[in-house]
């Protein structure tokens, strides 16, 4: 008692540091011999932190730590241990209280703490283990804390400051091998996440024991809350409980942040693998290493940068192809997305799966970001996408505009204004962003990764079966097939002689041709296209073709405005159905052959001049090939690396060089959508 009133009159507020490390001994409470427990903590009547279960474990390991305001050291720290069950009222398993009196100042102390029905009663329940440590604080120390909380509790607060500390995207990308749990051998899985309070909860797929989920989500971070990760795995049951499949916990204090990691998590006891790709981005305050106050131009860093990416180190690290540095200044005249007429914006940049983000600038529409973001690049012919959106409550978001600048595109170091475009990135929507952008790249590298598989995208926008877009592309390729068509007429003609001087021309032509012919003449002819065009591009004073944008407005379906769908019968619905999945694959199929011929021509036409100058490179060294080496050595080699490469690749991704190279070349519609085509924003 005196050493209460001692400690009582010198503070008049504490922290108290809890560590809940384990339980041993633990009551069974299911059916199967074990317990699912978990510790939730009372100070003053009130509930202050609730730990993750552990699931099956009668000597369960927590690891779990928070901190708790103490502004009275006579009342007790109370603990209660449940154990989860699914729909059902949770079971207790024991509890305890924790004398603070006890505890020494400023010294952390391993408590034992035995678990019991009823306060007084003697009967075995198991025990916990906590490390405890009390720390005092000052009088403005407690009001300091007091304002803080205050701030945090409110939710108004939300709409004008950032209470979290970062954003946590994730990728649920895949499992494998994981355990089967149904009669059948299989399994319908799906994924638990939870980071604090935040939580996440997963589609199941049917009968699988390597799903692809592709699902993303996002998860805030606060730093008075735990950084470890839980993922859980459960076995999707119709009727009944959902069997536990595995567990994994992953701490995010040691990923980097403002990088997008790639991890292949394996879940507790050999349970299986879980794909996922992880950013910890959006972090506010001007302390973060992302803020463009802390950032300083060094000359010396780029330099070895270029040297890093030179001819020299060509051999070296076949993946790490290019760096990029963008930096996002601010915006300006967005669109209002709230009713007061003004917006929450933040910005997410993406390359292909990489995503980082700003943080959210409140009740403006003229924000100020002042971030810098660095990409590694796997792929040149990548895209950078930037969209601005609004944040709302409960996670949901509102889009404000968005540009897709091609990474060949990009003038380094130059400072400019972007007008935003629609989803769709064909029209111009309210508002521009300021950036400016840095990207250093190999070139051998580049040319390589040029000619193998893309890396691909999981989250994409599901194709949706529209009459427009079924009309643009049969355009598109009647395009293409009225070019052909117009070339087998002229061929024709000669043959007819409908012009005496064009079919004599063409016959010498022909003559000399066959006698002369040898293949490295092939390349050459080809050649020459380049030539031709590039001279051309360059008289025109541009290296390409300036597309319409009007060629591609989208218009809306006459079908989307009809309401009485909804009262047709359900046979209907599903011939209906059936119609646009067929008429979608003809859609898609156009689009692909249509897209293939614009390639090709675009190719020629030295619309991307990098790409256009690799295949010049390349039809020169077949021109040497060809002309020294006999085309069957030629094809023997062919041959021989075409039946021999899973012999010495088991694991290569079959492909063809020349489909991987027309790839990155865009087409018409591509174009359009993206920046190849920059609108500038004039200020």
């Amino acid at each position: 008692t005196r050493l209460r009133q001692h400690v009582t009159s010198q503070h008049v507020f504490f922290m108290l540091e809890v560590r809940l490390q384990e339980g041993r001994e633990l009551v069974v409470r299911d059916s199967c011999g074990t317990s699912d427990p978990y510790v939730k903590f009372k100070y003053n009547g009130k509930q202050v932190y609730k730990s993750r279960t552990v699931y099956k474990n009668l000597n369960p390991r927590w690891e779990d730590s928070f901190t708790v305001a103490i502004d009275d050291i006579s009342k007790p720290l109370q603990m209660k241990v449940f154990d989860y069950d699914r729909g059902l009222h949770d079971d207790p398993m024991g509890g305890a209280e924790i004398d603070l009196t006890t505890l020494e100042l400023n010294k952390a102390k391993e408590v034992k703490c035995l678990l019991s029905e009823q306060r007084g009663k003697t009967e075995y329940m198991g025990y916990l283990i906590l490390n405890c440590k009390i720390v005092p604080k000052s009088q403005e120390e407690k009001d300091q804390f007091f304002r803080k909380s205050m701030k945090s509790s409110d939710s108004s607060k939300k709409l004008k400051s950032q209470i979290w500390s970062s954003v946590v995207t994730i990728v649920l990308v895949s499992g494998k091998n994981l355990v089967p749990m149904d009669d059948n051998g299989y399994s319908d899985p799906y994924v638990k996440f939870r980071l604090g309070n935040e939580k996440y909860k997963s589609k199941f797929k049917s009968k699988t024991l390597s799903p692809m989920w592709k699902e993303q989500f996002d998860l805030r971070m606060f730093d008075d809350q735990t950084s470890q990760l839980e993922i859980t795995v459960y076995d999707h049951d119709v009727t009944g409980k959902d069997d536990f499949m595995g567990r994994a916990m992953i701490d995010l204090g040691s990923l980097d942040r403002e990088k997008t990691h790639t991890l292949e998590t394996p879940l507790e006891d050999g349970a299986g693998i879980i794909k996922l790709l992880l950013t910890i981005s959006g972090t506010s305050g001007n302390e973060t290493i992302t803020d463009l106050s802390n950032y300083t131009p060094n000359p010396k860093e780029r330099e070895e940068l270029i040297k890093h990416y030179g001819l020299m180190n060509s051999v070296s690290d076949m993946k790490d192809v290019g760096w990029l540095q963008v930096k996002v200044f601010k915006a300006q005249g967005l669109k209002a997305a709230d009713f007061g007429g003004l917006s929450d914006p933040f910005c997410v940049l993406e390359v292909v799966n990489s995503r980082l983000q700003t943080q959210t600038e409140y009740k403006t529409l003229n924000p100020d970001w002042n971030k810098v973001f660095t990409f590694n690049i796997k792929d040149i012919h990548s895209i950078l996408d930037i969209t601005i959106y609004d944040e709302d409550r409960d996670k949901k978001v509102e889009f404000l505009g968005k540009i897709s600048i091609p990474l060949l595109k990009i003038k380094v170091g130059e400072r400019r204004w972007y007008t935003l475009k629609d989803k769709k990135l064909i029209h111009r929507t309210k508002g521009a962003i300021l950036l400016e952008m840095d990207f250093v790249f190999n070139h051998v590298k580049a040319a390589i990764r040029t000619v193998n598989p893309k890396e691909e995208k999981y989250i994409q926008v599901d194709q949706k079966f529209k009459i427009s877009i079924l009309k643009r592309n049969i355009d598109r390729v009647s395009q293409i097939a009225q070019g052909m068509v117009e070339g087998g007429v002229f061929l024709n003609s000669c043959f007819e002689w409908e012009s005496k001087p064009r079919s004599i021309i063409a016959f010498i032509v022909f003559l000399v041709v066959v006698w002369i012919f040898e293949p490295y003449m092939i390349p050459i002819s080809l050649l020459i296209v380049f030539l031709k065009n590039l001279i051309i591009a360059q008289i025109l004073g541009a290296f390409k073709k300036e597309p319409v944008e009007d060629d591609y407005d989208d218009e809306e379906d006459e079908d989307d405005d009809d309401d009485k769908d909804k009262e047709e019968k359900k046979s209907f619905k599903e011939k209906l159905q059936a119609i646009q999945e067929v008429c979608l694959q003809v859609q898609n199929g156009m689009d692909m052959v249509a897209s293939m011929g614009e390639r090709v021509k675009n190719t020629f036409n030295w619309t991307v001049p990098w790409l256009s100058a690799l295949a010049s490179i390349a039809l020169t060294l077949g021109v040497i090939v060809l002309y020294y080496i006999p085309i069957r050595l030629l094809i023997m080699a062919w041959g021989i690396n075409k039946f021999t490469k899973k012999l010495r690749k088991p694991d290569a991704i079959p492909n063809n060089e020349l489909l991987d190279f027309l790839s990155r070349v865009p087409s018409d519609s591509e174009l359009v959508s993206s920046s190849f085509n920059i609108f500038c924003y004039q200020n």
